[in-house]
C-alpha cells in the first residue's frame, strides 16, 4: 500500500464517511437536485458514482460522453460530498461484445457468455484491455483535479473466469514463468497419473469440462492464475490512475470470504481496502460471520481503517426468500463495521432504482420516497456518525491471531477428497465464534505473517502449507506463543501433493503427536475430556497417536474408543517455550467454546469486557482505541458491567455501572474521569 494514501486521506477533513452507490444516469436531471439536499439532510459526505456507466460514457466505440458526468461531479462538489469515481469496466457495453464476441466470457463446458447482464468480459482477452484502458485513460485526464474527485474505484466486484482459447493462452504463458520448462510443470502435476504427461506446450488448456475429476494440481495453478489475471487488469488501470492523480487514493471492492480472488495479494495494491457486506437476516450465525469478515478486512489493510463500500437498508433481490431487516438492524450492522475498524460506511444504494435486475434491492431512499420510516433512519445514523468522528483511525488492538489462507482453501475443496464436508469457511467461522462470543478481538492473518506479539495463534485448517510457513508457527510455539491447530491440516505441499509418512508431517514435532488415518464419520461421535466430562464432534476423525503431547481429551466410543481426539504439548524444553493444541476431529459448539476457553487461559488473553468474562449471550464486546463498542444482537435486553466511568459518545450520557441494551442496542463507551 501508499504509505502516504489511505483513509486518513478521506477522513481527516470530513470525519467518518457516509453514503452510498450513487445512479444518477437512471434518473431525470431534476431529481438530481432532490438527491443532493437529501444527501447533505441525511450527513452523506461520499457517494461512488460511475461504476454501470461504461454504455453512457462510451455509447459507441470511441465516442466519449462526459457532460452529464460532469454535472453530476460538480453538483456533488458544490454541495460538498465527496466523488468516489469509478472506472466503468466491471461491465462493457452490448456494441463490445456484438463487435468483438471473443471479449465474452467462456464457461468450462465451451458456451459463451452473453451480453444483457453485466461482468461480461474476459480478463485475458486484449480487445477489452485496451477498449477499458482506453476509457480509463480518458476518464483520469478529464476528472484529475476535480476538487469533488477523492477516492478512485477501480471495476467491482473483481471474479470473473474466462475458459477461451486466449485465456487458456495466457494460462500456458503464465506457467511458463512458474515452471520455466515442460518438465518443471509436468513434475508439480504429477502427470504421470493417468497419462496426463504434456509434450507440447499448446497441448495445456484450462481445467475444462472432462469426464471424470480434473488433476488437482492444474485446477490449483488455475485458480491461481485466475486471481493473478485479474489481479494484472487491476494494475494496468490503477497505475493509469496513479499516474495522472498521484494523491487521490485507490480501492477495488472485496466481497468478503469471496473464493476466487486472493485477497492477500490483492490488498498490497490498494491505498484502501473496502468491502461489499450483506448479511443475511434469517442467519443466526449473522453477527458472528460479520465480526469476522469485519476482521478480515483490517486484517487485508495490515490493521489500518477500512471502507465498507457496500451494504443494505433492508432486503436485497438475489436471495431465493429476501427477509427484511427489522427496525434498527441496517445501524447495529454499520457501528459493528465501525467498531471492527471502518472508517467508511457506504451502502447500494442511494435510490432504490425503479428497473432494471435490481428493482427490489433496498436502498437509502426506498421506492416509497424520503417520507419513510426507512429514510428517517437513515438520516438519524448519518447525523450520529459526527458524534463519533473520534473513533476515525483509531485501532482495534489484538493479542489473538487466525491463520487463513486461498490457496489452501482452494486446494482442500478440490474434488476427490476424504469428505466434501469439511470445507475452509465453516471452520474458520467455527473458531472464530467462541472468541467473538467472549469479547476476544481476532486479526485475521495469512500463513506468512509476522506473527509476533500474538499471544495466541488458532489455525483451523491450512490443509496445504509451505515448510517455510510451518517452520515459522513451530518457531513461534516454541518461542512461547499458543498454537491451535485444527484438522486436516499440513497435508499437501504447495504443489498439493500428499506429505507422505505420519500426519501433520510438517507440525509433527511441535505438536507432539501424529497421525496414521483420517476418517470421515458417519454420525456424531462421543468424545470425553480428561476428567470425564463428555461431548459431541462430528463429520470427520483421525486416528492420531500422542508423541510427548498430553491427551485432554479422547474418543470415547467406536473403533476409536480411548484415542486422542485433543493433544497439548509443551513446545519445547526452555522455560519460555509455548504450547500447541491439535484437534483430530470437529468438536461441537460448547465443545470448542471450552477448548477456547482453555488456550485462552494458557495464552493469558482476556475479553473486552471487566474481567475477562464473557458478555451476555448476543451481545458483541470488541475495542476500538479507547472506546468500547457494546452491541446487542439477541432478541432480549442484556445487562453488561463496565470497568469505571464511561460517556457513551453516541448519546453523550455518563455511566459508571451495568448498561442495560436493549435488543439492537449499541453503546460507545469512552473512560471519563
Amino acid at each position: 500500500m501508499t504509505a502516504r494514501l489511505g483513509m486518513h486521506t478521506l477522513t481527516r477533513d470530513r470525519g467518518l464517511l457516509f453514503g452510498g452507490d450513487y445512479n444518477p444516469e437512471q434518473w431525470p436531471e431534476h431529481v438530481w437536485a432532490e438527491d443532493v439536499e437529501l444527501m447533505k439532510a441525511a450527513g452523506v459526505n461520499l457517494v461512488t458514482v460511475g461504476v454501470f456507466s461504461w454504455a453512457r460514457i462510451e455509447p459507441e466505440p470511441g465516442a466519449r460522453d462526459f457532460g452529464w458526468l460532469d454535472r453530476v461531479l460538480d453538483l456533488m462538489g458544490a454541495a460538498g460530498i465527496a466523488v468516489d469515481l469509478a472506472t466503468p469496466t466491471a461491465s462493457p457495453p452490448p456494441w463490445l461484445g456484438h463487435r468483438w464476441p471473443e471479449t465474452l466470457p467462456v464457461d468450462e463446458s465451451g458456451h459463451r457468455l452473453w451480453y444483457g447482464s453485466r461482468n461480461q468480459f474476459c480478463p485475458s482477452s486484449r480487445v477489452y484491455r485496451e477498449r477499458a484502458l482506453s476509457i480509463v485513460t480518458d476518464l483520469a485526464d478529464r476528472y484529475a483535479g476535480h476538487p469533488a474527485l477523492a477516492l478512485w474505484h477501480v471495476g467491482n466486484e473483481y471474479g470473473q473466469i474466462c475458459h477461451c482459447d486466449e485465456s487458456a493462452a495466457a494460462f500456458r504463458t503464465w506457467l511458463e514463468e512458474r515452471y520455466g520448462d515442460l518438465d518443471g510443470l509436468n513434475e508439480a502435476w504429477g502427470t504421470t497419473f493417468w497419462s496426463q504427461r504434456y509434450g507440447d506446450w499448446a497441448e495445456i488448456v484450462t481445467p475444462r469440462r472432462a469426464p471424470y475429476l480434473i488433476n488437482p494440481t492444474q485446477n490449483l495453478d488455475w485458480q491461481r492464475f485466475c486471481s493473478d489475471a485479474l489481479l494484472a487488469h487491476y494494475r494496468a488501470e490503477r497505475d493509469i490512475l496513479r499516474e495522472r492523480t498521484p494523491d487521490t487514493p485507490i480501492t477495488t471492492n472485496f466481497m468478503g470470504l469471496f473464493k476466487p480472488v486472493d485477497s492477500w495479494a490483492w490488498a498490497g495494491e490498494e491505498d484502501i481496502v473496502s468491502n461489499d457486506w450483506y448479511p443475511e437476516p434469517g442467519d443466526p450465525l449473522a453477527p458472528a460471520r460479520s465480526a469476522l469478515v469485519h476482521d478480515l478486512m483490517r486484517g487485508l489493510g495490515r490493521g489500518r481503517p477500512w471502507l465498507l463500500m457496500e451494504q443494505a437498508t433492508t432486503g436485497v433481490n438475489w436471495r431465493p426468500h429476501n427477509l427484511p431487516k427489522p427496525p434498527g438492524q441496517f445501524r447495529l450492522e454499520s457501528l459493528q463495521a465501525l467498531a471492527r475498524g471502518a472508517d467508511g460506511l457506504c451502502y447500494f444504494q442511494w435510490r432504490a432504482s425503479r428497473f432494471g435486475a435490481e428493482r427490489f434491492h433496498a436502498a437509502m431512499v426506498p421506492h416509497a420516497g424520503a417520507d419513510t420510516r426507512l429514510h428517517a433512519e437513515v438520516r438519524a445514523h448519518g447525523q450520529e456518525l459526527r458524534r463519533l468522528a473520534s473513533v476515525a483511525g483509531e485501532p482495534v488492538p489484538a493479542r489473538v491471531a487466525m491463520v487463513f489462507d486461498w490457496a489452501s482453501w482452494w486446494a482442500l475443496e478440490e474434488r476427490g477428497r476424504p469428505s466434501d464436508r469439511l470445507n475452509a469457511t465453516d471452520q474458520l467461522l467455527a473458531y472464530y465464534v467462541p472468541l467473538w462470543e467472549r469479547g476476544v478481538s481476532v486479526d485475521l492473518v495469512p500463513p506468512d505473517a509476522d506473527l509476533t506479539g500474538y499471544a495466541l495463534v488458532v489455525v483451523p485448517n491450512l490443509f496445504l502449507v509451505s515448510d517455510r510457513d510451518a517452520a515459522a508457527l513451530t518457531d513461534y510455539a516454541r518461542g512461547g506463543g499458543v498454537l491451535v491447530v485444527g484438522p486436516f491440516s499440513g497435508v499437501v505441499d504447495p504443489r498439493a501433493h500428499i506429505r507422505t509418512g505420519r500426519f501433520p508431517a510438517p507440525l509433527r514435532e511441535v505438536l507432539g503427536a501424529s497421525g496414521e488415518e483420517w476418517l470421515p464419520a458417519a454420525e456424531e461421535v462421543r468424545c470425553r475430556w480428561a476428567g470425564g466430562a463428555e461431548f459431541t464432534a462430528h463429520t470427520w476423525t483421525e486416528l492420531v497417536a500422542a508423541e510427548g503431547a498430553e491427551p485432554v481429551a479422547e474418543f470415547a466410543g467406536g473403533d476409536l474408543a480411548g484415542r486422542p481426539a485433543v493433544l497439548r504439548h509443551r513446545a519445547g524444553d526452555g522455560p519460555g517455550s509455548g504450547i500447541a493444541w491439535y484437534v483430530a476431529t470437529m468438536p461441537e459448539p460448547e465443545a470448542l467454546g471450552e477448548l477456547t476457553a482453555r488456550a485462552l487461559a494458557d495464552a493469558g488473553v482476556r475479553g473486552a469486557v471487566p474481567d475477562g468474562a464473557p458478555p451476555p449471550p448476543g451481545v458483541e464486546a470488541v475495542r476500538r482505541g479507547e472506546v468500547l463498542f457494546l452491541l446487542n444482537h439477541g432478541a432480549e435486553a442484556a445487562s453488561v458491567p463496565i470497568p469505571g466511568p464511561a460517556v457513551d459518545l453516541l448519546t453523550g450520557a455518563a455511566t459508571d455501572g451495568p448498561v442495560t441494551l436493549p435488543p439492537r442496542a449499541v453503546v460507545a463507551l469512552r473512560p471519563h474521569g
